[in-house]
């Protein structure tokens, strides 16, 4: 229908039409709830208009409603009609026109907007992949943290909301929740923020569509969720950060240091670096309450890095309870080449002795391959996972060929107190015929060049005399 354009600007226009015939079904019986929408720009006013008339008013309405406050603004802020075909957006608004959108069941009409931001994953071109986990993992991870009711989550990188609609679907399915805790869960439970406008949209009507959010919106855009101290602190924290390269600025954790002439002090952090990945790792340790959780995607050389690296693994183990390490296979992200991995742990109060006890490694990357689409991971590929993490009672957990546990006393030992630890033979054949593709051999040469210039600053520091 929009082939000239990105599936993501296909996306967008459905969205803000179906949040205008939405809220105009619910001003109406039985609802008769108060329009959020001015009349001006109401889907009345829009659907009496036709030819140039139509498009005008259809991209002066984009623009008046994205000055809005709430979850307005979050929806239309920043959006803009890309029909130019004015046959093709009038017979887009009768579609939607059409159907009654409220009275479908929540989960068909959450579950039809999840395929479209699904393929909206798939359009490698536009990046949108990057916003996209694999849901089977999302929820093998919502499913070992057991959020209840009440708690506060949050996801200082939600994309379009996948980690918020699996914990509601879990605290949904797994406990009967009372009227007050329905309403929490709808107004108080989820707080995200996102720095890309068009992700922030998705997401916010991906949780409208699952009847999570108020006139408030629980997504907040950010110019950059690291430049400083979080002021709420939350129970829970699932997130998968970007995995780009350095952070536009230098944070601060002990005196000063400056890029492109800002200056961040972020006295909550343990080290300074220009490494997003291990900001975030920071980051997400102050988002939590005392006994609060955190489960965060992290790349490879988080694991290993030394200086800075080595400095945030050493408090994390001893401040916090880093008790799981999930090794994800390649080949799983809409991004090739990617090694990634995620990491369990508990906020802690402070005392003398380190509150890591024992971390626990499962290896899901050593010979085992997936692909996005002839062989994706699945529900049924996590299910070993979620047995050998044992979620009812963490203490009392097996070990296993791909789950073994290591002592704090070993890991402080380790150079740089790495974590990048393997212990499974790898049977791959080396022969040529079985190499990965050039494009995913690629990605990772370039990640470790990455990894390697990002230590050499820190090198230099070491080499020189004092």
């Amino acid at each position: 229908m929009f082939c000239y354009y990105h599936y993501g600007d296909y996306v967008e226009q459905p969205t803000c039409l179906l949040f205008l015939k939405m809220a105009d079904e619910q001003s109406h019986p039985p609802f008769s709830k108060p329009s959020t929408i001015p009349k001006d720009y109401n889907w009345e006013k829009l659907t009496s208009k036709d030819g140039d008339e139509l498009e005008i008013h259809y991209r002066h309405t984009l623009e008046n409603l994205g000055k809005e406050a709430g979850l307005l603004g979050v929806i239309f802020r920043k959006s803009q009609n890309k029909i130019q075909d004015l046959a093709k957006l009038k017979r887009l608004v009768e579609l939607i026109g059409k159907e009654t959108w409220t009275g479908l069941d929540m989960d068909v009409k959450g579950e039809i907007y999840e395929g479209i931001l699904q393929k909206n994953a798939e359009d490698t071109k536009s990046g949108a992949g990057q916003y996209f986990t694999p849901r089977a993992l999302i929820q093998a991870m919502v499913e070992v943290m057991m959020p209840e009711p009440c708690q506060t989550i949050t996801d200082p990188a939600c994309g379009t909301g996948g980690f918020f609609l699996a914990e509601r679907d879990y605290l949904v399915k797994n406990h009967n929740l009372d009227r007050d805790q329905s309403r929490f869960l709808k107004e108080e439970t989820f707080k995200g923020y996102e720095i890309v406008d068009s992700a922030a949209r998705l997401c916010a009507m991906n949780l409208y569509l699952h009847g999570i959010g108020s006139e408030e919106s629980p997504v907040t855009v950010v110019a950059d969720p690291l430049l400083s101290e979080p002021k709420e602190h939350f129970d829970l924290v699932l997130t998968n950060p970007p995995f780009g390269k350095k952070s536009s600025y230098t944070i601060n954790g002990k005196g000063k240091a400056e890029k492109e002439k800002q200056t961040y002090e972020r006295a909550d952090f343990w080290a300074t670096t220009s490494n997003k990945q291990l900001n975030f790792l920071q980051h997400v340790r102050s988002l939590l309450k005392i006994n609060g959780s955190a489960a965060v995607f992290v790349p490879e050389n988080v694991l290993f890095e030394g200086g800075a690296g080595e400095a945030i693994r050493k408090k994390l183990l001893f401040e916090c309870d880093v008790h799981t390490l999930l090794r994800l296979p390649t080949g799983i992200f809409y991004a090739q080449g990617v090694k990634a991995n995620v990491i369990f742990f508990d906020r802690k109060s402070g005392r003398e002795k380190p509150w890591t006890d024992t971390l626990r490694i499962y290896d899901l990357r050593t010979n085992r391959h997936f692909t996005l689409k002839e062989n994706p991971l699945t529900k049924e590929d996590l299910k070993d996972f979620i047995k050998s993490y044992n979620p009812e009672n963490r203490h009392e957990r097996l070990e296993t060929e791909r789950f073994r546990q290591f002592k704090y006393e070993d890991l402080i030992k380790r150079d740089k107190i790495s974590l990048d630890i393997f212990w499974i033979k790898d049977e791959r054949p080396e022969d040529t015929e079985n190499l990965p593709e050039p494009d995913v051999i690629a990605a990772e040469t370039a990640e470790s060049l990455q990894t390697a210039i990002e230590q050499f600053p820190e090198i230099y520091e070491d080499l020189k005399p004092e």
